[in-house]
């Protein structure tokens, strides 16, 4: 080895663009994933607006690859405050001039793929996400009808929705009972996004070996077969029955014979809770029900990667923000901590066992 030369690492050559010139090749390329499928265009558009904002506020003559995670901080700092136009003008004013947790957590999304395309195609040297810092509020800034529903909370729900009204509808042909019980176990038990189940067609489901399954047509043009729970696939089945004169192809019908748009499945589910239990009644709206199944079924033990298949995740890293916390749980595990289990899979002894007469964990 010759120890007198010595070699030096010269760095890739950037394409010094600039913040606007950057976005626009980004915002055109993201368009173009639309006409494969790989996007949908209202997915595509979300991403274009929040680029088109990030330029406003980053500066768009100023050069990508000179910005810092400190600039990208400043900017996610400029989002958070920035009105959110969304928002009634008679909102309290602490909300009005506030993103939502959500939306915080979107944009930095929108920014991160940005910044990881740049770096990619050598837009910039070092990806400045790497060190940024700012993070919107996680669950504490989650509305409550957009969380998970407590296992009671579902169980009365699910329960109303399997009993028949106590009241009928005025006219015969309005009675839609079993619809909506289809749609409130199919959102509960199955998490499905409320634009899969307005957009699902009768021949999407299908039996195999006993077993009724829904092919589920999701974002980005992807498929995923579901396995339908056999007390959901019986209100399938019977819901099938008052419906077989029907002719649209679509599965959810309103008693004029019309695909269910996406505000009619907020209404269904508000009727519902109407015959709720006031004790176990909480207002929730279909995406906080994709919520609650992927909450029980992780908090049952289920297989995380079953649990993203089912919810139609591309990764489990997307598992997290779906998890919410359960009243209890933390005490149901230090319960049965799996340390303290007999060779009978009992626990030695339970803090919480009235009788104190537990056995004793062998030393």
């Amino acid at each position: 080895m010759d120890t007198g030369t010595v070699s030096i690492m010269l760095p890739a050559q950037v394409n010094r663009l600039t913040v606007e010139e950057a976005a626009d090749r980004y915002v055109d390329l993201v368009r173009a994933k639309t006409v494969t499928g790989a996007l949908s265009p209202a997915t595509a558009e979300v991403y274009a607006r929040d680029v088109t904002t990030f330029v406003r506020l980053a500066g768009p003559g100023r050069v990508l690859d000179d910005l810092t995670g400190e600039d990208v901080d400043a900017v996610l700092l400029a989002f958070a405050t920035k009105p959110d136009e969304r928002r009634r003008a008679d909102a309290p004013r602490e909300q009005a001039h506030v993103q939502s947790a959500a939306s915080q957590g979107r944009f930095r999304r929108s920014v991160s793929a940005l910044f990881k395309h740049a770096a990619s195609v050598g837009w910039v040297q070092l990806n400045p996400m790497s060190t940024a810092s700012v993070t919107a509020r996680e669950r504490g800034g989650l509305r409550a009808e957009r969380r998970a529903l407590t296992k009671e909370q579902a169980e009365g729900l699910i329960g109303a929705a399997r009993s028949p009204a106590q009241v009928p509808p005025r006219r015969s042909d309005q009675r839609t009972d079993v619809r909506d019980a289809l749609i409130v176990l199919l959102l509960a038990t199955l998490g499905p996004r409320v634009s899969e189940l307005v957009r699902a067609n009768v021949e999407d489901f299908y039996t195999n070996d006993g077993v009724r399954y829904w092919r589920i047509f999701g974002k980005g043009g992807k498929t995923r077969d579901v396995p339908l729970p056999r007390d959901v696939a019986e209100v399938f089945d019977a819901y099938l029955t008052v419906r077989a004169q029907e002719r649209d192809k679509a599965l959810l019908l309103s008693w004029r014979g019309r695909r269910l748009a996406r505000g009619d499945v907020q209404a269904v589910i508000d009727r519902v809770q109407r015959r709720v239990d006031p004790g176990r009644r909480r207002s929730v709206t279909p995406h906080g029900l994709r919520h609650t199944t992927a909450t029980h079924l992780l908090a049952d033990g289920t297989d995380m990667d079953a649990v993203r298949r089912v919810l139609g995740h591309s990764d489990l890293s997307t598992l997290g923000r779906y998890r919410d916390e359960l009243p209890g749980e933390l005490e149901v595990a230090m319960r049965s901590h799996p340390l303290l289990r007999d060779a009978d899979g009992h626990n030695g002894h339970d803090p919480q066992d009235s009788s104190g007469g537990g056995a004793a964990a062998d030393g």
